[in-house]
């Protein structure tokens, strides 16, 4: 997230926007669970304004981005923060994710190779593969975490429905970590023939971000290529890749060796973590994240618990706080109950129709009702100069043909974020 963080550095100064880089979950630290990643982060967020405050700023405003894991524990965060009071003294501003499976990454296609898929990341990748997966249950709710940062009469969700913007943005092709129906929380694809499909870009983004309100129109069989011309092109790719593939049928196998033996090294580590962190040994207060998640737990387990956090404010404040994660009435509100359908006019257009519905499970169907009741602005990203765009969109790292996701951001910062 370092280009995100130094792109808002450019365009706002310090005393009008304060950056933190959440740094609690990086490397390893992301096989430990998205609650636990969170409770890292919460905390964090907590000691960096609490600094910034007694060293004099004023900060009245909050902003969330988070990239791809990183948008699902900063949706767990937001629920931590909001059932802490924090939403009483900060106003919440901008949530947005980029490339963030919000309905997990279990693959929505029948047969082995599929089932296969999603039972050994499940098993290799520690508690976050399980929660990922959606096999995981979470706590004494017997549902997977996800289902219940989608449900919402959960703390998690009505604190994401107290922004005043919520934005995402996903990759419509070759993100091999986070395929476009997750991270657009969709029940459809309408990407997997591109041939068939003219794209509507947004004028100044051209050919990269495509226009939320009008995103696609079926060309006609005669505007298509002709099968001998996809045909060839076809042949030709294979052709072109056949010494890849050589390279790959030897490398494959090996390198499976290489990352089941990792992952199991992580995987041990990590429960060893979770152990310190259960055990309260890990240098954070389990007692202030340990929330309910469903709200009217969460209140009766609140009430007076955090007298510091929900005092109210002696200075007026002037000053926004952005964090960066690479990955009810009690609260002078009344409750807003979510809605599925009853969108507002901009979040409209969350669905393209007409495409055949993906084999979802019946928890991800339910997410999607959810996180489109709630609103998402969704963006649709055609990065098409490399083959995995999914450290393309955040610019993850400064390579040359990593530059479309520069036209990301940038739309981001001048459509989008507000301060």
């Amino acid at each position: 997230m370092s280009y995100v963080a130094s792109s808002l550095r450019q365009k706002h100064s310090e005393n009008k926007l304060h950056i933190l880089s959440a740094k609690t979950n990086s490397d390893s630290f992301t096989y430990d669970g998205i609650d636990l990643g969170a409770e890292r982060v919460t905390q964090e967020i907590e000691t960096y304004i609490e600094d910034l405050e007694h060293n004099g700023a004023h900060i009245r405003k909050l902003s969330v981005v988070g990239y791809s894991l990183g948008g699902l524990v900063a949706r767990y965060a937001i629920g931590l923060l909001y059932s802490k009071g924090w939403f009483d003294r900060l106003e919440p501003i901008n949530f947005t994710t980029f490339a963030t499976p919000h309905l997990g990454v279990r693959t929505p296609v029948l047969g082995v190779h599929s089932r296969l898929w999603n039972f050994l990341g499940s098993s290799t990748l520690s508690i976050s593969g399980r929660q990922l997966f959606t096999m995981d249950s979470f706590r004494d709710t017997n549902r997977p975490l996800l289902s219940i940062l989608a449900d919402p009469n959960t703390i998690f969700m009505l604190a994401l429905s107290r922004f005043r913007y919520r934005v995402l943005y996903a990759n419509i092709i070759n993100d091999r970590s986070a395929p476009y129906y997750t991270t657009s929380i969709s029940f459809t694809d309408p990407f997997t023939n591109l041939d068939s499909l003219e794209m509507n870009y947004l004028q100044d983004y051209s050919p990269i971000i495509i226009d939320p309100a009008n995103p696609i129109d079926l060309k006609s069989y005669k505007d298509r290529p002709p099968l001998v011309s996809r045909l060839a092109s076809s042949t030709q790719t294979v052709l072109s890749r056949t010494p890849l593939f050589a390279l790959l049928t030897i490398l494959i196998p090996l390198g499976s060796v290489v990352f089941l033996v990792n992952s199991g090294i992580q995987s041990v580590r990590s429960q060893q973590r979770i152990r310190l962190h259960e055990e309260g040994k890990a240098g954070i207060g389990l007692g202030s994240y340990r929330i309910p998640p469903m709200v009217e737990d969460a209140r009766s387990t609140l009430e007076g618990a955090i007298k510091n956090v929900n005092s109210p404010q002696k200075v007026a404040n002037t000053s926004t706080a952005s964090i960066l994660s690479p990955a009810s009435e009690a609260n002078g509100h009344a409750e807003k109950r979510l809605t599925p359908g009853a969108l507002p006019s901009k979040y409209q257009q969350d669905q393209i129709a007409g495409f055949p519905t993906l084999t979802l499970s019946s928890e991800q169907f339910a997410m999607i009702e959810a996180l489109d009741g709630v609103g998402f602005k969704k963006y649709r990203v055609h990065i098409q100069k490399v083959r995995h765009t999914h450290a393309a969109i955040v610019v993850r790292s400064a390579k040359k043909s990593f530059d479309e996701g520069k036209v990301v951001i940038k739309h981001w910062l001048n459509e989008e974020f507000e301060i």
